[in-house]
Formats: structure tokens, C-alpha cells, sequence
């Protein structure tokens, strides 16, 4: 059984997710002592267990110390199958945490199958549905991973009650990945706003646009306005298109202006942009445990952060590849 310190690095859920998940995907069991040790509250919270457990669904694993609160678990993976699951992380806890850590065993079940998730979609900490559907999604399909995925409800702090759908289907091997150059052929994005007036989502998407614009970019931005979700909340994610793909995105609050969120965003994608590389620096930790899978890549990243190191740290003693990194290029042979 592999040993892991949840403590190393950043010391997050996020080295909890990518450890079970990889472990899911090789057979192996690992145990995971000190889990969120740097973290205030430590051990499991409700978002981290429910991870674990889909991926525990999954793979057939037996897990022990399951439970929240806990700060060390073992966890013993079977045979992947693919099969519906339902996750309510409840509260507003993040569905795209929880998806982070399923989409990565999932390529390997035997069948097509759907993973619904309850909880929060926009909420801080944590990438928005819509950057993990429209960065992350397209640059593990240049992999070979087809996945769909659908937002049929938002949810945010602190009532949560968001609803997505992905569909996954197997993947046998992943397609190693070579990028290390951005082309921006034009900028799009989705402002949205619910249970507030129209004009809240508009003014982000035009303060955003403006900021783009100037720059000389082509930008595209949809506004989305409902009012089916459990509390009011607004925000913005942008997302170049072309050769790579990098993200910005911002969240609204209660006395924060519309204009402030999209200059956020705005900001955030051209602090990327201007890093020409075409992997932003949340890519850059997601896309290790792919990297690892699929061997034989070279990408080139925004920024190396803790997070990527971390998980670039649990890859090896799992999966027993070799990262090597040169400033922002990330190798795997």
C-alpha cells in the first residue's frame, strides 16, 4: 500500500481527490494519513467525502476513515465500472471538486455512463462549471476524452441547490499531450446572473468586453439571465479559443458592482493571456494526473503553483512517471 502524507505542499483536498482518483485508475491501494493538516478546520469536509466516495463507487473500493472529520483514510480500489451516480454534496459545497476527482477514473469504466451533482456551481475556492466546461473539457478532448456536460441549475453560497450532468465515456488510452503555443483567435465567455435583474449579468459582460476590446481582441460574451435557483448570485467566466485555452473568471457578491466582477475577470484572462502560454495556471494542476495517464506530453504552463507541485508529487508515487519541469514547461516521458 502506497503511503502518502496529506500534508505535503498546499496540504489540500486537492491532494486527497488526485490520490484516490489515481489510485482508482492503476489498482492501487493507497492510505492517506494527515489529511488537511495546514488547513484550519482539518480532516474531511462534506465536499471531500462525497469526492471520495463517488470515486470509491466507481473503482468497488473499500474505504476506512470515511467519514467527516476524519484525517487519515485507506482506500482499496477494485475493478472500474461504469454505472449512473447521484452526489448531493448539499449546502453550496463545489460540484466542480467533486467532478475534478471523478472525471479522472472515469475514462477508464467499461460503459458510457452519467454522473448528477447537487451543490454549489459558482462559489468560491473552486473552478466554475463553466471554466471546467469550457477550458478544461476542450483541452482533455485535444486527449481523447470525450465528456459532455450540462449545467441545468446554479447554485451559491450559501444555499447551494445546483444541478449538472456529465457524460463520460470510456477512454482506453489517452492521447499524450504536446502544447506549448497560444493562438488567440477570438474571446468568449458567459455572464450570468440569477434572481437579479438582467442588468446585473449585461454589466459585467460589457465591462469585460470593453477591457478586451481595447486590447484588440474579438470578443464574444453571452448573458445569461433565470431565476430557478435556490438563492440570488451572479458571476463571469471568460475563455480564449484557438490553439490552447486559458480562463478569467469572477464572482459576484452582495454590495460588490457588476462592473468590478467583469474587470475582475477581464484582468484574470489577460494576466494569462500575457503569459502566452496555452495552459492558464488552474490547468496547470488539473491536467497532471492526465499528463501522468497518458506519458509522452510537453505542455507549457502560465505558472507553476503549489497546487501543480503537489500534484505532480502524489503522480509519481502512484503512477511512477517522471515529471520534469523547465521554468513553465511541464514534461512527462
Amino acid at each position: 500500500m502506497i503511503e502518502i502524507d496529506g500534508s505535503y505542499g498546499e496540504g489540500g483536498g486537492a491532494l486527497l481527490r488526485v490520490a484516490t482518483a489515481l489510485a482508482a485508475c492503476t489498482g492501487k491501494s493507497v492510505c492517506i494519513n494527515h489529511i488537511r493538516a495546514n488547513r484550519p478546520k482539518k480532516g474531511l469536509m462534506p465536499q471531500h467525502l462525497h469526492a471520495v466516495k463517488a470515486v470509491s463507487q466507481l473503482s468497488q473500493a473499500r474505504v476506512e476513515g470515511l467519514e467527516i472529520g476524519s484525517e487519515r483514510i485507506e482506500f482499496h480500489p477494485q475493478k472500474l465500472v461504469g454505472h449512473d451516480l447521484e452526489v448531493d454534496v448539499k449546502t453550496a459545497g463545489s460540484i466542480s471538486l467533486v467532478l475534478q476527482a471523478v472525471m479522472i477514473p472515469a475514462m477508464g469504466v467499461d460503459k458510457p455512463f452519467k454522473v448528477t451533482v447537487q451543490g454549489g456551481t459558482d462559489v468560491r475556492w473552486s473552478p466554475p462549471m463553466d471554466y471546467l466546461k469550457n477550458v478544461t473539457l476542450p483541452v482533455l478532448d485535444l486527449m481523447g476524452y470525450p465528456a459532455q456536460m450540462e449545467i441545468e441549475r446554479r447554485g451559491y453560497y450559501p444555499r447551494g441547490g445546483g444541478l449538472v450532468h456529465l457524460k463520460v465515456r470510456p477512454t482506453p488510452q489517452l492521447k499524450p499531450l504536446k502544447l506549448t503555443q497560444l493562438k488567440v483567435e477570438r474571446i468568449r465567455g458567459i455572464s450570468h446572473a440569477t434572481r437579479l435583474p438582467r442588468h446585473v449579468a449585461q454589466r459585467q459582460a460589457d465591462q469585460a468586453s470593453q477591457i478586451l476590446t481595447k486590447q484588440g481582441y474579438d470578443v464574444d460574451i453571452d448573458v445569461e439571465v433565470n431565476h430557478d435557483a435556490m438563492g440570488p448570485g451572479s458571476g463571469i467566466v471568460l475563455w480564449s479559443e484557438g490553439q490552447g485555452r486559458v480562463g478569467g473568471s469572477s464572482l459576484g457578491e452582495r454590495g460588490k458592482r457588476a462592473e468590478i466582477v467583469g474587470k475582475e475577470a477581464a484582468r484574470e484572462l489577460l494576466f494569462h493571456l500575457e503569459k502566452d502560454a496555452p495552459l492558464d495556471r488552474f490547468l496547470s494542476d488539473q491536467i497532471i494526473p492526465y499528463l501522468a495517464l497518458a506519458g509522452d506530453s510537453q505542455v507549457k504552463v502560465a505558472q507553476i503553483t503549489p497546487h501543480t507541485l503537489t500534484n505532480i508529487h502524489v503522480a509519481e508515487k502512484i503512477t511512477g512517471v517522471r515529471f520534469q519541469m523547465d521554468e513553465e514547461l511541464i514534461r512527462v516521458d
